[in-house]
């Protein structure tokens, strides 16, 4: 997709171009420093903002370690742990707490008798769904606000985002 991006403009809001040609090098690493705490802040706002939308009734670790069973499959509480960047211990009352509600169940590993692992039931599926459809509409609430060339920008900013979560750490 092309950009339809404004270029960046002097000022609060937008900061600096960065250019070959910029005579400071120390005044483009601020701006792009100040770029990246104001998108940090934004991404953290607005992950906040959707956490208020999750189905009710889950804390955000447990809507958190729900999408992990999800996405891994069907993951060992070790592996959801690992995942989650949390200790074993602490899945263990999240994962407790997602099996009462009767979202997870826990299931003897084929491989290994010893371990178990976690699969969604039809409940902790349905709330998924139902907590990824309210975000969403969350968001297309706010998006259908926007002007139609705003609302460009933001499907080329995502292109973007998605472009800097995807690089290389290398």
């Amino acid at each position: 997709m092309t950009s339809t991006l404004p270029a960046p403009t002097d000022g609060p809001a937008g900061g600096a171009a960065r250019s070959e040609a910029t005579a400071d090098p120390s005044e483009a690493d601020s701006s792009e420093a100040e770029l990246a705490s104001r998108l940090r802040l934004a991404v953290t706002r607005l992950h906040r903002r959707l956490r208020q939308h999750a189905a009710a009734g889950l804390t955000p670790s447990q809507a958190s370690a729900l999408a992990g069973v999800d996405r891994l499959g069907s993951p060992t509480l070790g592996a959801l742990a690992a995942r989650e960047s949390v200790q074993p211990p602490s899945m263990t009352k999240v994962v407790a707490a997602l099996e009462d509600r009767g979202l997870v169940t826990r299931v003897t590993d084929p491989d290994d008798r010893r371990s178990a692992r976690l699969t969604l039931t039809p409940a902790g599926a349905e709330t998924l769904r139902q907590s990824r459809s309210m975000r969403t509409a969350f968001i297309a609430d706010r998006l259908h606000r926007l002007e139609p060339a705003d609302r460009a920008a933001l499907a080329d900013l995502t292109d973007l985002l998605e472009r800097l979560v995807d690089m290389d750490d290398r």
